[in-house]
């Protein structure tokens, strides 16, 4: 009888091969690059995916980092970091590079999510204060630091908790407290609170 897992490489063995196809890559060979591409990169993108939150963004990311590792691939150290850390290394930075490019765009809402938002309200002056409410609360974010936007969007906006937030941002938990109170005493004297 033929077992499967008898065949899955050991971590050793997966290293060893995930080093041999990044020295290879280094000198231009694109079937080691092709090969380094179906071993990682099912894993990388759930990188930029868990990042991001966004399927097409996280394919962007991803064929951005993969140009970037087959540049950059005669600065991989061995020494250093496994092939594994290094491709994640420039998957995570790739993803905060587009959310930092992504800070002051807005993005269109599809249908889908914009009707959770309105309010199934027939009375127009409402519709018009809520948009006006909408627009400060926008303003008064746009002037928060980066850092401090973003962990607030992440804890009330995506529901983390501070933990999350500081695990997915790899900030200490008191640094992610610090701003997300910060921000909140600003939007609260911003809005005229």
């Amino acid at each position: 009888m033929h077992d499967p897992l008898l065949n899955t490489p050991t971590p050793e063995k997966a290293l060893e091969v995930q080093r041999e196809l990044m020295s290879a890559m280094a000198v231009g060979d694109r079937q080691a690059f092709e090969q380094l591409y179906r071993l990682t990169s099912p894993r990388l993108f759930a990188v930029a995916l868990l990042m991001l939150r966004r399927h097409a963004w996280a394919e962007e990311v991803l064929h951005d980092s993969y140009i970037t590792a087959w540049n950059r691939a005669a600065s991989y150290n061995p020494a250093l970091s496994s092939p594994m850390t290094w491709l994640t290394h420039i998957v995570r930075n790739r993803a905060i590079d587009w959310m930092r490019g992504r800070d002051n765009q807005t993005d269109e809402l599809d249908d889908s999510v914009a009707d959770r938002y309105v309010e199934q309200s027939d009375e127009p002056l409402q519709r018009l204060q809520q948009d006006s409410d909408a627009k400060i609360l926008a303003n008064c974010l746009a002037h928060l630091p980066a850092e401090q936007r973003q962990s607030l969007i992440l804890a009330y906006y995506q529901g983390l908790s501070h933990g999350e937030v500081s695990s997915h941002l790899q900030q200490p938990l008191g640094t992610i407290k610090s701003w997300i109170r910060r921000a909140l005493e600003h939007l609260k004297s911003c809005v005229g609170l």
